[in-house]
């Protein structure tokens, strides 16, 4: 089976004082605005680390979900938070690093067994690995 989804972005503008709109296919985003001061000053929008961040807490929960059917069990609740860290590098701003909060409710499971899962729910999330994807980039030019 193979899937594909896309967002879209437009940008007008410079760094500091352009401005952006964020789109979804499913329309769930629709010229969501997202800017400079939106990424790094705290106005209301939205910025690429918390895209990342929704769509990371989002995958991980899915796919525990599927492990746990595997397991026999069902959660009630899969409550996950992916907080997103960039930090400016001496080469420009990095993620560097991810941190992914977990607060479940699961009839049956012990801790052990729950730990067990939830690492490789983490393992084998598609958001999880998507640092070691190939990218492949088309790009053309209007003058």
């Amino acid at each position: 089976m193979r899937i594909t989804k896309y967002g879209t972005a437009h940008w007008a503008g410079g760094l500091k004082d352009g401005k952006g709109t964020v789109s979804t296919e499913s329309g769930a985003l629709s010229a969501q605005p997202y800017g400079f001061n939106t990424r790094f000053e705290g106005v209301a929008g939205t910025n690429p680390e918390e895209l990342i961040g929704a769509a990371h807490a989002a995958c991980f929960a899915m796919a525990l979900s599927a492990i746990l059917g595997e397991a026999g069990l069902t959660a009630t609740a899969l409550d996950s938070k992916s907080v997103v860290t960039l930090e400016k590098q001496p080469d420009g701003f990095t993620v560097t690093g991810i941190h992914l909060t977990l607060a479940a409710t699961i009839p049956g499971a012990t801790e052990s067994r729950f730990q067990d899962l939830a690492a490789k729910a983490k393992a084998g999330c598609p958001i999880s690995r998507l640092l070691n994807a190939p990218i492949t980039l088309e790009a053309t030019l209007s003058t």
